[in-house]
Formats: C-alpha cells, structure tokens, sequence
C-alpha cells in the first residue's frame, strides 16, 4: 500500500476517493485526505485485505492507472499474503507494538487507529499484520445494520417520463420488486410539481418501509424541463427538498431514492440561471396537511439515495425512441441481482458506463452522479 501511495499524485487520491464514496458512508473521506486515509478506511469495513484487492484494482483500472492495477495483480499472483501490511500500519511506520513507550502514548490520546491497534494487541496473541483478522474481530462487537425492507409493498414508486422510452421497462422492474407503482408520462412543468408535492405528503408512506422516484426529462445540469420547451426548469434540489424529514414525516427514517435520467442541452440551456423557485404560499399550503413530525433524532437529509445520470439532448435528436443505456443497466440490475446491496449495484453500473464512454464520441456518453446519506446497508428485497 506505502509503495502504491507514493506513486500516486493529488489528483489520483482524489479520483479515487470519489469512486469509493458508494463504500465509505457515513465514514466519508475528506478531500484532502491521503491515499492511506482511504485504504485505513476500507480496511476497517474489511473492503481491503490481502485477499481481497478487487476493489482496488477496479478503482485504480477507472482513474486509468494500469501500471498500478499490474502491480497488484503481480502480487496476487505471488501468493505472498505475508508481505501485506494494512495501511494502519503503513501510516506508522515507526511504531513498534512492543514498544513500551507505546502504552503511554497512547493513554496520552494519540489517535483513534493506534488505539484500535492496542485493542488488537490484547485481544488475539499474537498479533498479525493482516487486516482480515481485525475485520473479523470487529464484526463480533459491531454488526451492520440493514434497512427494514418488510412492508408489502415495499413503498411506492413513482415514475415521471416526459420522454416516453423508459416507461415500460421502469414500471416491470420495481412491480417485480414489490413496489406500487404510479406512472406520469410527458407532464407540463405545473403539473409534475403537482404531482411531486402530492406524492411526497401522502399518508400512505407510514405503512411502507421505502420509497422511489424514477424522472426521465429534459432539462439542464441544475433543473428538469419536462415537455415545456421554453421554460427555465424545476431545480433538483428542490426535488429533493419536498422529500427530506420536515417537509415528508410519513418517511422519516427510511430510504428515499432518486433516479434521474436527464437530457441536457447546449451550453447555453447549462447556463440558464433563470431557475423556478417553489417554497411560496402555494407549496407550504399543500405541505401544512401532511402531518407534523414528531421528536426525532434523525436528521431530515438523511436516509437519501440519489443518483443523476445526464447525456447529451442530441441521443434523442438521432434516435427519438432509444431508451436511456443507464435505466436499461439499472432496470436489468436491480431485477436480476436484487438481493446485493444497492451500493454494490450502483458501483457495477459506473463500471458498465465508464466502458461505454470509452468507447463512444463525446455526444454518445453518459455521466452518472452518486450523493447518498444512507445510514445503513439497503438491499431492495424482502427481508
């Protein structure tokens, strides 16, 4: 990992830590933070081990680094598990667990890892460089929750497609998955804020354990268009704002996901700035009849899965009736693979477009956008 670390600059590291965003969760990884940090981090969700590097090779093969990917797979090939020290240890090369100044630093506070360290030293005798036999140790004392997915059905899925190409395959996908599913096809922008205002106060949210949002349209890098051509868009924050925890209790505390598939235009329509605002009297008027939320812990942008996919408007110009490549990956993930966790899906799929990319003109390629605020793992299946 130290001889990995040294060979790769700024822009690497943070290349990188943006792909493993999907894996570190709550643990995010500040920007400026180094290659070990990361490595520290997966170890610890036992993402890494000597057995275990495909994720890195992967991550490494996307930020096109080969000869760092070769590097590895040279060492897989030796089957010398031995040689492999964790980044922990990497990062303190200096430190000696039979040191006996060691103690002391540490009930002086040092650093949470070198703590996790000692913790190891006590516990297992003797202590062994590989991160497996940690990862092990800790999943004893701390087992990964995993979202209640229960409820028959599991929630309600809504579709807005104001293109028209994806409907039918969206709607198969999440009734096989156990979802309600309401479909909208080419809404005007007044009617599609509608609609999203009705759906996010709906009562019938507290009977289920999720919900998702499918919106298929045209639009910018900041806004959606649906079939008004001239108009200045919807923002997508405030897509996501009708859903979060003051304005939609009935889903406090479960996941709410988002899959945007929008289809942007010239640079021009990117610099529109002319963006609709709706947190006027009328959309506090329809907001005042969900009920109000009561004492909780959990904070109101939590529990969010949002993942925005954008190409180029002139995919539909050529060929009007083409589905979207990145809903057709998606659709197929989710019904064939659904009991992996969503993350792991979602980190396949940015796999699968970023082969696609390489091979296409500029005009042909797909940009997929992952935020997320889960607090636990999600795998859309009964569970």
């Amino acid at each position: 990992m130290t001889e990995i670390g040294e060979d790769l600059d700024e822009s690497d590291v943070s290349s990188l830590i943006f792909l493993m965003r999907d894996y570190t969760g709550r643990g995010k990884i500040a920007k400026d933070k180094s290659f070990l940090d990361l490595v520290i981090e997966l170890e610890k969700l036992n993402l890494i081990a000597p057995d275990q590097l495909d994720l890195l090779e992967k991550c490494l093969k996307n930020i096109h680094r080969i000869d760092l990917k070769t590097k590895i797979q040279k060492y897989k090939q030796s089957g010398s598990g031995t040689s492999y020290v964790n980044a922990l240890q990497a990062s303190l090369p200096n430190l000696s667990l039979k040191d006996p100044s060691y103690n002391l630093r540490v009930q002086n506070g040092r650093s949470k890892e070198q703590r996790l360290v000692r913790k190891l030293a006590v516990k297992r005798e003797p202590v062994k460089t590989s991160i497996q036999e940690s990862g092990a140790f800790l999943s004893q004392h701390i087992s990964e929750e995993i979202y209640r997915m229960q409820s028959k059905p599991l929630g309600i899925c809504l579709i807005i497609d104001c293109i028209g190409n994806d409907t039918e395959v969206l709607r198969d996908t999440f009734i096989s998955l156990g979802y309600t599913v309401q479909c909208f096809l080419y809404l005007s922008m007044d009617s599609l804020i509608q609609i999203l205002h009705q759906v996010a106060c709906m009562p019938q949210h507290q009977d289920y354990n999720s919900f998702v949002c499918v919106l298929v349209s045209r639009g910018n890098s900041q806004s959606i268009f649906g079939v008004d051509k001239t108009h200045s868009g919807f923002p997508l924050h405030q897509i996501r704002r009708m859903f979060m925890g003051d304005k939609c209790p009935f889903l406090i505390g479960k996941p709410k996901l988002f899959f945007i598939q929008n289809y942007v235009g010239s640079q021009g329509q990117l610099e529109d700035s002319s963006l609709l605002e709706v947190d006027g009297p009328s959309a506090n008027n329809v907001e005042s009849k969900a009920r109000q939320p009561g004492p909780c812990t959990v904070h109101r942008e939590a529990d969010f899965f949002w993942s925005l996919c954008t190409a180029d408007v002139s995919l539909l110009e050529q060929s009007p009736s083409s589905p979207s490549m990145y809903l057709q990956c998606l659709s197929q993930k989710l019904r064939k693979e659904r009991n992996r966790p969503l993350l792991d899906l979602h980190l396949e799929l940015n796999s699968y477009i970023y082969d696609w990319n390489s091979r296409v003109s500029a005009k042909e390629k797909y940009y997929v956008w992952l935020q997320h605020t889960l607090r636990k793992k999600l795998i859309l299946s009964y569970t």
